[in-house]
């Protein structure tokens, strides 16, 4: 729906018909005094802003008991929003029940894998599948919708917030009555579970369907294939009140947009949010920086991850940080520069709003020391005067808004399954780290200057000329079939060590590994070798493996060993293959590089598929470069990774933004961003 995104959020509530990209926060001023009120929208205007979002935790305050509404407050403020030109991104306040609700319904409080009840006090203390807690939250929603429904400022719909952030495991009585539901509707038949989930191990062969149970705490391992399942359910059951929520604003408002902010980064993995894409009208994202040797690698990451959920469209980041957070063991500021490049690297992957949390910096309560558009300072303060100068950026950038992804030429597969049961207990070892190892490969991607989408297998593979696919653990047969026809087209497909393993039910694929990827890759492994914690195994390409090491038989005539092991009981044998196959190939990495070593092998991966850098030679791992292409014109981001300054050549075209020297070149100052703009071809 991006026509209808673009005539509501990107034009805005101020009446301006050019589209451009949006600037805001979230605002809560339910936090303030009514004279802060009319500070807040002057100074809203100085900065730029030209959307906020109203009413995330407002639930106690519209309803301070079952039987009373109060939206007095809320009118006003919406009102002075609209009189102020910024538009509205509405919440429907779900995330977090009033103290009343849980007191007279404590069945709606999650309950842990131990059988703990996560009591009221801070946030997000209800089960997704409560059906006390959803009649209340749908009640809720139907009363905003109707007295808002023709509100001028209102501009997009913000379903609860951070879907699952503290509540996606429950393991309730409600959770496991849904689970039994839901595994009727996924097997249909108790024997299809029984031979899914292998319940002949162990004596876990089920005569009834009440027998089945979420895999609460248990004395051993619990069953592999439930706890899959179970990850599978929970998303599920989120999206389920996602779509509960967004069907009732759908009815009583078609004409406005409705979203819900995803969770994209680090290692938040229990929401599938591929899956969820496709149920709102437009992909929204919520980041913050993880400081660490690959923090802004990171960041890259992630925003280039949701711009390939969100199929290469515009999308928007919802909430990000000006400076510090305050969940973190130490809470570092951002240093001069950072500001602006945290958040131009976002819209370079995509994001056609930038919005912080938030507006103003809290004076009480768990996120008072939450960094905000207007600090505890206040306004004379640097990181206000950081944030609107970001805001004339962004106006500066208003060409770029509806642009879309330009396809890279490489892109790195990223599975939810994968993630999900790689990681499970009782395998080879605990020590494997899915995000990690595909975070090293991007970073090695970086280093070499070479631009990269992340995908899931919702997009199309045959667009890529490479796809790399670190520990692609679960391929189903339709999966293993469209790799096999991507190498057979041309396509040169990158795996590693514990891919192809298992199929969608966690059944390990037979014969030898790597399983359904076995007679691709032209290799044959009978037995895993993985690595205590600390140990490495040389290679004789001069590298050193950690985590994980294979036995490998090559199978196939065209299978090439490319590095062998060096040391060790495995000197000798293959480490890295590659198979040819026609025009395409497919190689296998069989340990761990970490991104120093992976960045001197890739070229020599890279080869038969001819990808290199498009950058000029001296910007090569220093500049991280992103393409966004509209109707007219591609827009190339220049992001400065270091902390010099770098003179920008052989790229042509004229300059939005960015730093020009007195000879008129343009030059990349330390973390700055620069945009250039040229002819779409």
């Amino acid at each position: 729906m991006i026509s209808t995104l673009q005539s509501r959020m990107l034009r805005g509530a101020d009446g301006d018909p050019a589209p451009r990209l949006a600037f805001g926060a979230d605002y809560n001023p339910e936090q303030w005094p009514r004279d802060v009120w009319d500070e807040d929208i002057r100074l809203m205007r100085e900065a730029g802003v030209t959307v906020v979002s109203v009413g995330i935790f407002s639930w106690a305050r519209i309803q301070p008991d079952a039987d009373t509404w109060d939206f007095g407050w809320l009118d006003e403020v919406m009102d002075l929003l609209h009189a102020g030109g910024i538009g509205v991104d509405l919440a429907t306040a779900t995330a977090s029940p009033p103290p009343w609700l849980s007191t007279a319904h404590p069945e709606i409080l999650p309950v842990t894998a131990t059988g703990e009840t996560l009591w009221p006090g801070a946030r997000q203390h209800w089960r997704p599948t409560s059906p006390v807690f959803r009649a209340h939250a749908l009640r809720l929603v139907r009363e905003i919708a109707t007295r808002y429904k023709d509100h001028p400022a209102l501009v997009a719909w913000h379903v609860s917030n951070e879907l699952g952030c503290h509540n996606v495991y429950d393991y309730s009585d409600d959770a496991a009555r849904a689970f039994r539901i839901w595994l009727r509707a996924r097997y249909g038949t108790l024997d299809a579970l029984n031979d899914a989930w292998g319940t002949a191990f162990w004596s876990q062969r089920y005569s009834d369907w009440e027998q089945i149970l979420p895999p609460r705490l248990a004395a051993s391992h619990p069953n592999p294939t439930q706890q899959l399942d179970f990850k599978r359910f929970s998303s599920d059951a989120l999206k389920e009140h996602l779509i509960a929520e967004r069907d009732l604003l759908r009815e009583i408002t078609p004409g406005i947009p409705v979203t819900t902010n995803f969770m994209v980064m680090g290692n938040t993995k229990g929401m599938n949010y591929p899956d969820w894409a496709g149920e709102i009208d437009f992909v929204s994202n919520d980041h913050y920086v993880h400081p660490g040797p690959q923090d802004r690698d990171e960041l890259s990451f992630s925003a280039n991850l949701t711009s390939g959920i969100a199929q290469g469209k515009p999308w928007f980041l919802m909430e990000h940080s000006t400076s510090a957070v305050n969940w973190q063991p130490v809470n570092v500021p951002k240093r001069p520069g950072d500001l602006a490049r945290d958040a131009l690297l976002h819209v370079a992957h995509g994001a056609d709003a930038v919005c912080y949390f938030q507006w103003r910096q809290s004076a009480a309560g768990a996120e008072k020391y939450h960094s905000a558009m207007v600090p505890h300072a206040g306004a004379d303060s640097d990181v206000f005067r950081a944030v609107a100068a970001l805001g004339a950026t962004l106006k500066t950038l208003a060409p770029v808004a509806g642009s879309e992804r330009e396809t890279a030429s490489v892109g790195i597969l990223y599975d939810w399954d994968s993630w999900w049961a790689s990681e499970q207990d009782s395998h080879p070892t605990e020590l494997l780290d899915y995000r990690q190892e595909a975070l090293d490969w991007y970073s090695a991607l970086l280093a070499l200057g070479i631009r990269t989408d992340l995908i899931t297998t919702r997009n199309d593979l045959s667009r890529y000329q490479v796809v790399v696919a670190p520990v692609l653990h679960v391929v189903p047969a339709e999966l293993a079939k469209e790799l096999t026809r991507y190498g057979e087209q041309g396509g040169h497909l990158i795996t590693t060590y514990f891919s192809g393993i298992v199929d969608e039910n966690d059944r390990v694929w037979l014969g030898g590994y790597p399983g359904a990827l076995r007679d691709l890759l032209g290799i044959r492994i009978e037995e895993f070798a993985p690595l205590l914690d600390g140990v490495g195994v040389e290679l004789d390409d001069s590298s050193t493996g950690t985590l994980w090491t294979d036995r490998i038989s090559a199978t196939d005539a065209d299978t090439e060993v490319l590095v062998r092991y060096a040391g060790g009981e495995l000197a000798g044998l293959p480490a890295i293959t590659r198979r040819r196959s026609g025009s395409g190939s497919a190689s296998y990495v069989s340990t761990r590089l970490g991104v120093e070593q992976l960045t001197r092998l890739l070229p020599r991966l890279l080869e038969p598929a001819g990808v290199r850098s498009e950058l000029p030679a001296g910007l090569r791992g220093s500049v991280e470069l992103t393409v966004r292409r509209g109707a007219g014109a591609r827009f190339l981001f220049l992001v400065n990774r270091t902390d010099t300054s770098l003179p920008v050549t052989g790229l042509p075209g004229d300059v939005l933004i960015g730093t020009t020297g007195q000879d008129g070149a343009l030059v990349l100052g330390p973390r700055e961003v620069a945009v250039l703009r040229q002819p779409a071809t």
